[in-house]
């Protein structure tokens, strides 16, 4: 008994995560240390995160050479003159074709750079003693310039190394180059193609929010932003992924999340040590608790207001780039019997709902089970009359009951995989078949006759019989 009541609180309730962590903290220098996504990397990381140089040809050089600019189609590096103060500065913008948006780039970087820069000197204050008159000139700086006078962009950025510049132009960004500094300016020129917010595919609800997350990492974070108008909301980015730097944003609400469950999150999602991540249900099977157990310990979602209700509740949501659908952490047992609807319905209404859930939970569960156990060991809990129509029905039926239920189980599934798989026009069609193959049974009417035709039978009506 107590080991069942062990079973059923490891299956329906939350467990605190476990503290204890397999490493060691070295003693000494000499030990092996513990690694994160930043540590271990590879020669050709450790390279990119060299500083820039102040010379743009050897800049451009080593660029080159990292994105294989001679096969690859799409790296475009547009080189310009850049004049300021009567003096001409070799510069360049490096993008990804596809990604930018060419009129942001055309209309707010190039126009403003190419155009005949020259700082105003009749601006500058003139001191006039007797004869001489003394003109105080500040020195220039041309960095300062570019990045406060010169770009009229709202979101730009100073790097000084090659990593920054690389992950930065691998989402969309342009990188701005000019020769003497060793300083890069990142531009936001993101202009790429996606998904509009549509309705949910898979959970859909009646009374409700008819929008959905989308692949956009960004469109999702300010759809959440949207539903929830407080400063406490934290979005926190982190990347995944040596090869792949998926980024993946971490939302919670501040002073009503768990300090420790925030913490354990992001401790879970920095120290993963893997090449690459596309999806949040990789993620998911990454940072769960027991990769060996059939049952979700998170909740995924496509429904933003889904996602926003549980913020409020105090849980943490996770989005990755790339994928529709976010993660919900924790995950108990009630929370998947709830819609996003309950929210809308009255109580008593939604609770009654709940309820049916639970029935239908413990149908699908049990009644299999039961029925094997009936027909097989405790035929006396049967009518007589419905115990007379199952043993005439199975008298021509070789096969044990055991192996009927697992033969009909795998079918059901064989269906649902042909439905979902195969071509749209096709679905249909395979799901009326299998009803049809499901429910085509010979059976015996009380006559003894067998019958091989597709009408009812005139001795047993309440049969599709083979006539």
């Amino acid at each position: 008994m107590d080991n069942i009541k062990n079973i059923l609180k490891k299956l329906f309730l939350y467990q605190e995560p476990s503290t204890n962590y397999s490493f060691s903290l070295p003693e000494n220098n000499n030990e092996s240390k513990v690694t994160n996504n930043s540590d271990n990397l590879s020669p050709d990381e450790e390279k990119s995160n060299q500083k820039l140089y102040s010379s743009l040809n050897v800049n451009l050089d080593y660029i080159k050479v990292k994105y294989n600019a001679l096969i690859n189609s799409d790296i475009k590096i547009r080189e310009f003159n850049l004049s300021i103060n009567g003096k001409e500065y070799k510069s360049a913008l490096l993008f990804i074709d596809g990604m930018i948006n060419s009129e942001s780039i055309n209309d707010f970087i190039l126009k403003p750079l190419m155009n005949r820069n020259k700082s105003s000197q009749s601006s500058i204050p003139l001191a006039v003693a007797g004869n001489i008159s003394v003109r105080k000139i500040k020195k220039f700086n041309l960095e300062d310039y570019i990045y406060n006078s010169l770009v009229p962009q709202n979101t730009m950025k100073k790097v000084t190394n090659f990593n920054d510049i690389f992950s930065s132009v691998n989402i969309g960004d342009c990188a701005l180059m000019v020769d003497t500094l060793s300083t890069c300016f990142v531009i936001d020129v993101k202009g790429f193609e996606s998904r509009s917010i549509s309705e949910p595919k898979n959970e859909i609800v009646i009374r409700g929010s008819q929008e959905s997350f989308v692949e956009k990492l960004r469109t999702n974070t300010a759809m959440l932003r949207r539903l929830i108008s407080n400063e406490n909301l934290i979005i926190e980015d982190a990347t995944v992924g040596k090869v792949s730097k998926t980024k993946v944003a971490i939302c919670y609400l501040k002073d009503i999340a768990n300090n420790d469950l925030v913490a354990e999150v992001k401790y879970r999602i920095n120290n993963l040590n893997v090449d690459s991540i596309t999806s949040s249900g990789q993620l998911e099977q990454l940072i769960q608790d027991n990769s060996y157990s059939t049952f979700p310990q998170m909740i995924a979602s496509e429904r933003p207001d889904k996602a926003a209700n549980h913020i409020l509740e105090g849980r943490v949501v996770v989005l990755v780039n790339g994928s529709p659908y976010s993660l919900i952490m924790p995950g108990v047992f009630i929370d998947f019997l709830s819609s996003p609807e309950d929210v809308n319905l009255k109580f008593q209404y939604s609770n009654l709902l709940k309820i049916v859930r639970i029935i239908a939970f413990i149908i699908t569960l049990f009644l299999p089970g039961i029925y094997v156990a009936i027909t097989n060991y405790h035929t006396e809990l049967l009518p007589t009359e419905l115990l007379f129509t199952i043993a005439a029905s199975r008298n021509s039926v070789p096969f044990p009951i055991i192996f009927e239920i697992l033969l009909m189980e795998v079918s059901f599934e064989l269906i649902r995989e042909a439905g979902l798989r195969v071509p749209t026009p096709i679905g249909p069609t395979i799901g009326i078949v299998g009803a049809l193959i499901l429910r085509r049974s010979c059976c015996k009417c009380k006559f003894g006759k067998s019958y091989t035709n597709y009408y009812c039978c005139n001795y047993c009506n309440m049969f599709i019989c083979n006539s």
